[in-house]
């Protein structure tokens, strides 16, 4: 069988000689042919088909040239173009069929089938012993043999391909190859010397002294440590820490930071969680689910209020209100005429001062009588006068205190009156803060509004938890809920706000379409 693989593969090889032999002779020939019938021609051929010059083989009208000899065209070779011309020639042609050939021939069967072995190219055929062996084993020898295959869908990841990987240079290429290669020829120097790495003396030491495995604390040793309390004087977490300063122990971590009194209280008695009315309920009886829907019903109206209430304060005034030319007129002439009457009676007035002379008890007279200079029995007289005056407000303060004593029941009872009020606003003012303890406080320029009562209409509950229609969202509750407990302040959405004004541009090709 070997003997006849040889031969077979000489004889192809001497088959595909005599080929190549004959089609280089024949293009030989065609030259010189083509060369004489140039000569006895002159410029018949210049005038030859582009299908002639085109085609592969020789033709047989006396102006046909052998496609060798045609003019070529120029062009830089280096270019894609290039490369793409002279594959569509018929060298370029053959090669790639030749190149072609060689890569289906490897990726088969791994090498050129000139070269393969014989083991390759042939198998022998021994007969059908085998296949009556298959027929005689048993069951479990199936069953073992079965095993031992391969699965199929590990057959078809596999690679078929046997042409081999090509090798990838970057995997192994090394980062700081030359830095390490230095270092390593640095050590082996140091090593030559008696010197050792740090890393490797780490190591020697580390096995000179192993260190002590730590045992995990086992229930007996709980058992026999010292019980203490907690929250004594004495307590043995903190004997390392007596006698030292506090700012230090505070400022070095050693020390906990006591917490000041404000933050044990909260902020409101409002709980975490409130508990939905009964009439969320997914099946809520008529009674708890008509009460919601009173209260949902509630907010409603008095939304619609406020509504009203802004639409009748921000509307225009009837016909019958509307300002006209005699109103308006009236209102720009307000209080001109009163005040042209007062300046008429003024010079009458001091016309008839001036026509009636000084009077006795007018202004004028009294600072002239003022400037004139007192006498003596003036000047006693009016000190007579004041000091009488003092006398007289004194003992009428001690009269009035000494009836005071006569006074103490009544004042007593004023007294009372008045502590009883004090004590009465008081109480007020605490159950007030009591009542508005649970109330939102106003930390920020927007005041707290309650959310939506999330109800559904009695024709849209359900009576399967399946079909139950979700209300409401968590994270909006959870939201609402910190901003009534006045841990954040209220807030809204933040609006859009361009920086910029937009300009709007026609296009060129657009305008050019309009005109």
């Amino acid at each position: 069988m070997a003997a006849t693989g040889n031969t077979s593969r000489e004889r192809v090889g001497e088959l595909r000689a005599h080929i190549l032999n004959g089609l280089s002779e024949c293009r030989r020939l065609s030259a010189s042919f083509n060369k004489m019938t140039a000569r006895s021609e002159g410029g018949g051929a210049r005038q030859r088909s582009k299908s002639d010059a085109d085609s592969g083989f020789l033709g047989l009208r006396p102006t046909s040239v052998d496609p060798g000899l045609r003019r070529r065209r120029r062009g830089p070779r280096n270019r894609k173009r290039g490369w793409r011309r002279l594959a569509q020639e018929p060298l370029g042609l053959e090669v790639d069929q030749f190149l072609e050939d060689v890569r289906l021939q490897e990726r088969t069967t791994g090498c050129l089938v000139s070269e393969a072995p014989n083991e390759k190219l042939f198998f022998v055929d021994t007969g059908s012993k085998e296949k009556e062996q298959r027929k005689k084993r048993t069951r479990v020898q199936k069953k073992s043999l079965c095993l031992q295959k391969p699965l199929r869908a590990d057959l078809i990841l596999e690679n078929t391909s046997k042409v081999p990987v090509p090798k990838d240079i970057l995997a192994h290429q090394v980062p700081n190859a030359k830095k390490l290669r230095r270092k390593e020829q640095l050590w082996e120097k140091l090593a030559k010397e008696g010197e050792l790495p740090r890393e490797v003396r780490k190591a020697q030491a580390r096995l000179l002294n192993p260190p002590v495995a730590k045992s995990k604390p086992r229930p007996q040793d709980t058992v026999e440590r010292p019980f203490y309390d907690l929250w004594t004087p004495d307590n043995p977490l903190d004997r390392p820490l007596a006698g030292q300063d506090a700012f230090f122990l505070e400022q070095t971590k050693k020390k906990g930071m006591r917490r000041p009194p404000r933050l044990l209280t909260k902020p409101s008695r409002v709980p975490a969680v409130e508990v939905t009315p009964a009439g969320a309920s997914y099946n809520p009886t008529f009674e708890d689910h008509q009460a919601l829907l009173l209260a949902a019903h509630e907010v409603e109206l008095q939304r619609q209020k406020e509504a009203e209430k802004l639409e009748r304060q921000l509307a225009l005034p009837s016909a019958e209100q509307a300002a006209t030319q005699e109103t308006m007129f009236q209102e720009l002439c307000e209080g001109l005429l009163q005040e042209s009457d007062g300046e008429d009676e003024r010079p009458k007035a001091h016309a008839a001062e001036a026509g009636d002379g000084t009077t006795e008890g007018s202004p004028a007279s009294t600072w002239l009588a003022s400037v004139e200079k007192k006498t003596e029995q003036q000047r006693r007289r009016e000190k007579a006068a004041r000091k009488q005056r003092v006398q007289q407000a004194a003992l009428r303060a001690a009269r009035l205190q000494h009836q005071e004593l006569f006074r103490l029941r009544g004042i007593k009872a004023q007294v009372a009156q008045r502590l009883a009020e004090l004590a009465r606003r008081r109480e007020q003012r605490r159950i007030q803060r009591l009542a508005e303890a649970d109330k939102p406080r106003r930390l920020g320029r927007l005041k707290y509004q309650d959310p939506d009562i999330d109800v559904q209409l009695s024709s849209e509950l359900s009576d399967s938890l399946r079909t139950l229609k979700p209300e409401g969202n968590i994270l909006r509750d959870r939201f609402k809920s910190f901003q009534k407990r006045n841990m954040i302040e209220p807030r809204e959405r933040a609006k859009f706000k361009r920086k910029y004004k937009v300009k709007l541009v026609e296009k060129r090709a657009f305008r050019e379409i309009q005109l």
